[in-house]
C-alpha cells in the first residue's frame, strides 16, 4: 500500500506539466493551513508531503524573506528565514545566503528553540580559533565567487526535534553606478520551495526617481552585462511596483505555484532592481545631515573624450576553445563601437609577443577596423603565458605614442588586459610583475584587467588595476564571457572627463574621501563623502575642476547646510527600533573610507604602512560594526529570556521620510538659510541691450550716451554685433512677445530671449543662450545650467557663469560680452524671463563691425549744441538739472543730423540709471539703413552665406 501511494504521488509529476501544476496549486491550498509546534507557529503540510519530508534529512524552509531600504543610494537589507525541524532527531540546518561582494554584514542572530545567538563584530587577531556553536563561512578562494561579485555567506546548526531556528542577517551597501542604472540585487536561492517567500525593496531619492525597472530572474551562470536583457524587462511573476517621484516601493512573493514554475529546486535566481535619478550638469547632488555629507556627482550631455587603447590579449595554449572564441566575438564588436577620433592598437600574447601594428596606435578607420578583426580572428592558442612581457610591450606602445605623436592632452589612454591564467614565462613572481608594471605606466594611463576561469590569479589582477586607476573583473569559464566583456567595455568606452578634482572650503570639513579621480565615464558616478567641523557655517563651499576634451571646466556653488534635526530620520514612523539612530549619510561615509583603507593596504609594500592601514580600518569597522576582512562575528548566547529575533525589528522604513530627508542640491536650500545668488554687480561698459528692447551706445571721448528702440516683432532676429569677416564674430539676439501693460501706448513688448554668440576663429564655436541653459558647441556639445556657478574655458574662449545672475564670454582675451539674467517670481502678463546683452571689451572687434550696436564701437558721435545754451562742461557730466526736457537737439552721425531728446534710462538689471540723448523712430537715420535691414534669416546667420543680401 506505502508502494502504491508513492507511485500515485509521484507519478504525475513525471508525465506532464498540467499534473505538476495542479499538485503544485494543491500544495499551496493545504499551506494556507496552520498547526502548533513548541509554541511557534508553523506552516501545515498535506500529509502527502510530510511523508516526502520524512524521506528527506534536511530541515524544511516555511519562510525566508527579504527587505531592504535605499535611501539615496545606500541599502539596507535585512534578510529573515525561518527553518523547521520536524523528523524524530536533531538534523543540521545550513542557512546560506549570498550577497554583493562589495557589501559588510552589520549584525547577525538567530533563534533555536528557545534559545537566541546574536553575532558581535570583534577585530581578528594574528591568530584565532572559532568553536563557536555555530560557525561563520565566508570563501577565502576566489572560486567561490568573490570576483563574481557575490560572497557566500553560510551560518550552520542543529535542530532539536519538533522545533525551529530562525535567521536574521543584515547587510549595508553603497550603490554603484553602472552604464546610467544603479543595480539592487537580492539572490533567492532557498534550494527548495518555501511556503513564505517575499521581497521588499523601498527606495528613497529626494532628487527624483527617473526611471525604474525589475528584470527577469538572472540565473548566477548566466549573469547578464548590466543592459536589459534584450530589450525586456518584464518582471517576474507576482511583482508589484509601485512608485512616486521620489519613492518606489518593489514587493516580490511568488506562492508555491509561481515558484514551482520558475524551478522546482528553489535556486530562483536573483531578483534585480534596476533605477535611475534626476540629475544635471553642476556640481552634483550634495547631502548633509548632523554633522557628515555625500556628494554624487554624475554630469550628463558631454561629449566624449578621445580614446587611444592598447588591447592585450592573452593567446596562450589554455585559452582554447570557447575562452577564445568568446573573447573574439567581443572584440569583434567592442572594436566597431570605437569612434573615428578614437587610435588603438592589440597585442596577443603568449610565450611570445605579437603586435598587430608595430610602435604606433592607428586611427579608427574602416580599413584599420577590417584589419584588425583579421587578425583577432587568425589567432591561435598556443604556448604558455607570460603576462610582464605583454604588459610592458603594450606600456611602451602607449607611452611612445602619447610622446611622439603630440596627441591632445585631454585624451583618455588606457590598456585593456584579459587572461585566464597566472605568469608561467619570463617573470613570474607577482611583486617584481606588479611594481614593473606601475614603473612601466608612470601614472600616465590606467590600467583594466579581465580574468576569465578558475585558474586565473585574482590577486595580481586585482592590484595591478587599483595600482594604475583601473578596474578588475573577474568571470567564470561557463558564464557567457563575450556579453561579459563588452559590459566591461561599455563601462570605460566612453569617458567624458579627465583629471577630476572636487574640492570643499578647508576650514568647514575634514576626513574627506578621496577627491581626485583621473578619469569619468559616461554611466558611472563619483562619490565623496567628509565630515563637517565648523558648526557654525551656514553653507558648504564646493568647487568641481575638470577637463573635457578641448575645454576646462570650474562648476562652483554653495551648498546650504541645513538646520538641525531638519533631516533627522529618528522621528520617522518604523524606526523606533533604535535602528533610525544611525545616520545614513554617516555610515557612507564610514562605508567609503574603510573602503579606502583596503584598497591603500592591499597597494602597500611597506609592512608597518600596512599594520597602520589594518588598524585604522579595523578600528573603523568595529565602530561602526561592519564585518571586514580584518573583524568576524563572534556569536554569543543571549539571556534566557531574550525574545527572537523577528524581520521588523531590522530594517529602517521609509513611510513618511519624504518629509524628513531633503535633497540639498545646490538650489534646494531650506527657508531662512540666506543663499549667496543674488544679482551681482558687474563693472561693464553701458553699450547694451536690454528691456524691451532698450539700446544704450556710450562714447567715451564725447562723454555721453546715446539711445533708442527697436519696435520688432516676435521671433524676428536682430543681428548686434556682425564681425564675421575681420574678428569672426557674430551676435544675434531672437525676439519674444508679451502683451503691452495696461494703459500702455504699445500694442505688444518684445525682449530678448536667446542670445546667440559665433566666432569662426581659430576655430568655429558657438553659443546659445537662454534664461536658463546654455549650449557651448565647438565641434563637441556641452549644456550648461544657468542656475549653477561654472566656468568652461579652452584655448580661445571662455564662459563664465554666476547662478541665475549673468553669463560671462570672453573670445581671445580681447572681446568680452556679458549676458544678464532676468528671472520673474510670480510675473505679470507682460512680464516675461529675458536677456540683456552688454559689451565689456571691444578692443578685438574691427573697425569694420556693423550691426545694431557693432556699428558705433568705432566711430564717434558729434552733439550740435547751438540748439540749447548748455555748456560743455553741463553736456560732458551729463548733468540733467541744467537741461530743459523735451528740448531737441542734434547729432550728427556719418553725416547724418539726428534729431534727439533728453532722457533717462535704467540699465544693470534696473539698478542703476543712465542719461543719454534719445533717438526716436525706431532709430531712423541713427543707424545705417532700417531696421529691417538687421534682421537675420536664423540665430546662426552671419550675414556671409551665398545669396545673403546686405544691403548695408
Amino acid at each position: 500500500m506505502i508502494i502504491w501511494l508513492w507511485l500515485c504521488c509521484c507519478f504525475p509529476a513525471a508525465v506532464g506539466q498540467p499534473d505538476s501544476e495542479l499538485m503544485a496549486r494543491y500544495l499551496e491550498e493545504k499551506l494556507m493551513a496552520d498547526y502548533s509546534v513548541v509554541e511557534q507557529v508553523v506552516r501545515r503540510v498535506p500529509r502527502q508531503t510530510r511523508f516526502l519530508q520524512r524521506l528527506e534529512t534536511r530541515p524544511r524552509m516555511s519562510e525566508f524573506s527579504v527587505k531592504s531600504t535605499i535611501i539615496s543610494r545606500y541599502a539596507f537589507t535585512t534578510v529573515f528565514c525561518t527553518m523547521v525541524n520536524s523528523g524524530s532527531e536533531a538534523r543540521e540546518a545550513v542557512f546560506e545566503m549570498q550577497i554583493p561582494a562589495a557589501a559588510f554584514i552589520s549584525n547577525f542572530t538567530m533563534s533555536i528553540g528557545n534559545k537566541t545567538y546574536y553575532g558581535e563584530v570583534t577585530g581578528k587577531e594574528k591568530k584565532h580559533s572559532n568553536d563557536d556553536k555555530a560557525k561563520m563561512k565566508k570563501p577565502p578562494s576566489p572560486v567561490n565567487g568573490r570576483e563574481n561579485g557575490y560572497e557566500t555567506f553560510k551560518a550552520s546548526v542543529f535542530i532539536p526535534r519538533k522545533m525551529q531556528a530562525s535567521f536574521l542577517l543584515h547587510y549595508e551597501e553603497l550603490l554603484q553606478r553602472r552604464l546610467g542604472k544603479y543595480e539592487y540585487m537580492v539572490s533567492i536561492r532557498p534550494q527548495q520551495l518555501v511556503g513564505r517567500l517575499r521581497v521588499e525593496v523601498n527606495i528613497l531619492e529626494n532628487s527624483g526617481i527617473i526611471s525604474l525597472e525589475v528584470p527577469p530572474l538572472r540565473n548566477s551562470k548566466h549573469k547578464g552585462n548590466g543592459k536589459a536583457e534584450a530589450g525586456v524587462v518584464s518582471p517576474p511573476p507576482s511583482t508589484v511596483i509601485g512608485q512616486t517621484k521620489t519613492l518606489a516601493k518593489v514587493t516580490f512573493s511568488p506562492n508555491v505555484v509561481e515558484q514551482t514554475k520558475i524551478a522546482r529546486n528553489g535556486i530562483l535566481g536573483d531578483f534585480i532592481v534596476r533605477y535611475d535619478v534626476n540629475r544635471e550638469l553642476s556640481v552634483g547632488d550634495v547631502q548633509i545631515l548632523n554633522g557628515y555629507f555625500v556628494h554624487y556627482f554624475a554630469p550628463m550631455d558631454l561629449p566624449p573624450l578621445p580614446k587611444n587603447v592598447v588591447f592585450v590579449l592573452d593567446s596562450s595554449a589554455s585559452m582554447v576553445g570557447t575562452k577564445l572564441r568568446q573573447t573574439k566575438e567581443a572584440l569583434f564588436t567592442i572594436l566597431q563601437d570605437l569612434r573615428p577620433e578614437d587610435h588603438f592598437n592589440i597585442i596577443g600574447f603568449s610565450n611570445r609577443i605579437k603586435v598587430w601594428q608595430q610602435d604606433r596606435l592607428v586611427p579608427v578607420t574602416p580599413n584599420n577596423i577590417r584589419d584588425a578583426k583579421k587578425y583577432i580572428h587568425n589567432m591561435s592558442p598556443t604556448g604558455g603565458t607570460n603576462i610582464n612581457s605583454a604588459l610592458q610591450t603594450g606600456a611602451k606602445l602607449l607611452n611612445d605614442y602619447i610622446a611622439q605623436n603630440n596627441i591632445d592632452a585631454r585624451s583618455v589612454s588606457l590598456i585593456i588586459f584579459l587572461t585566464d591564467g597566472r605568469p608561467t614565462v619570463g617573470e613570474t613572481q607577482s611583486s617584481k610583475i606588479l611594481s614593473n608594471t606601475k614603473d612601466a605606466i608612470r601614472d600616465k594611463f590606467c590600467l583594466f584587467t579581465i580574468g576569465i576561469g578558475n585558474d586565473v590569479d585574482y590577486k595580481l589582477l586585482e592590484r595591478m588595476a587599483l595600482e594604475n586607476c583601473g578596474m578588475v573583473r573577474h568571470f567564470q569559464e561557463d558564464e557567457d564571457a563575450a556579453s561579459h566583456l563588452k559590459g566591461f567595455y561599455d563601462e570605460i568606452g566612453t569617458p567624458l572627463l579627465s583629471d577630476i578634482r572636487i574640492d570643499y572650503s578647508e576650514d568647514n570639513v575634514e576626513q574627506v574621501t578621496q577627491n581626485f579621480f583621473p578619469n569619468y565615464f559616461n554611466g558611472s558616478e563619483i562619490i565623496i563623502a567628509g565630515k563637517l567641523i565648523n558648526h557654525t557655517s551656514d553653507s558648504l563651499h564646493v568647487e568641481v575642476t575638470a577637463s573635457n576634451s578641448k575645454k576646462y571646466i570650474l562648476l562652483k556653488t554653495d551648498v546650504a547646510i541645513d538646520l538641525p534635526s531638519t533631516n533627522d530620520i529618528r522621528a520617522v514612523p518604523g524606526l523606533e527600533d533604535g535602528r533610525g539612530d544611525q545616520n545614513y549619510i554617516e555610515r557612507a561615509w564610514s562605508y567609503l573610507t574603510i573602503k579606502e583603507l583596503l584598497n591603500s593596504r592591499l597597494k602597500s609594500n611597506d609592512d608597518q604602512e600596512k599594520e597602520y592601514l589594518t588598524e585604522k580600518a579595523k578600528s573603523m569597522a568595529l565602530a561602526y560594526n561592519f564585518v571586514t576582512p580584518f573583524t568576524y562575528l563572534k556569536m554569543r548566547e543571549a539571556g534566557l529570556h531574550s525574545e527572537p529575533p523577528h524581520e521588523e525589528l531590522i530594517s529602517p522604513s521609509t513611510d513618511g521620510i519624504g518629509e524628513k530627508l531633503q535633497s540639498l542640491q545646490g538650489h534646494k536650500a531650506p527657508p531662512g538659510i540666506r543663499r549667496h545668488q543674488d544679482k551681482q554687480r558687474i563693472k561693464i561698459s553701458k553699450t547694451s541691450a536690454d528691456g524691451d528692447p532698450h539700446f544704450v551706445i556710450d562714447f567715451p571721448s564725447s562723454k555721453f550716451s546715446v539711445c533708442f528702440n527697436i519696435d520688432g516683432e516676435p521671433g524676428d532676429i536682430l543681428r548686434l554685433v556682425s564681425d564675421h569677416k575681420e574678428s569672426g564674430v557674430t551676435v544675434n539676439g531672437q525676439l519674444i512677445g508679451a502683451p503691452a501693460p495696461p494703459n500702455g501706448h504699445k500694442k505688444h513688448r518684445t525682449y530678448f530671449n536667446t542670445i546667440t554668440i559665433l566666432s569662426n576663429k581659430p576655430e568655429r564655436s558657438y553659443l546659445e543662450i537662454t534664461p536658463t541653459r546654455i549650449i557651448l558647441d565647438d565641434g563637441e556639445r556641452l549644456i550648461l545650467s544657468c542656475d549653477r556657478n561654472a566656468v568652461v574655458r579652452s584655448s580661445s574662449l571662455e564662459v563664465s557663469i554666476s547662478a541665475n545672475s549673468n553669463i560671462t564670454v570672453t573670445i581671445r582675451d580681447t572681446i568680452s560680452f556679458v549676458i544678464l539674467i532676468h528671472r520673474y517670481k510670480k510675473p505679470a502678463p507682460y512680464q516675461k524671463d529675458h536677456l540683456g546683452f552688454y559689451i565689456s571689451n571691444s578692443k578685438g572687434l574691427s573697425s569694420d563691425s556693423h550691426g545694431l550696436l557693432g556699428q558705433f564701437l568705432s566711430h564717434e558721435v558729434k552733439l550740435l549744441r547751438e540748439s540749447l545754451n548748455i555748456n560743455q562742461q553741463q553736456v560732458g557730466q551729463n548733468q540733467t538739472e541744467a537741461l530743459q526736457p523735451n528740448l531737441t537737439n542734434t547729432l550728427k552721425v556719418k553725416g547724418r543730423l539726428v534729431p534727439v531728446v533728453w532722457k533717462q534710462r535704467r540699465i544693470y538689471n534696473g539698478q542703476q540709471q543712465v542719461d543719454c540723448w534719445f533717438a526716436k523712430n525706431n532709430a531712423d537715420k541713427l543707424i545705417d539703413g532700417s531696421y529691417k535691414d538687421y534682421l537675420a534669416s536664423h540665430p546662426f546667420d552671419t550675414g556671409t552665406s551665398p545669396g545673403t543680401i546686405n544691403s548695408l
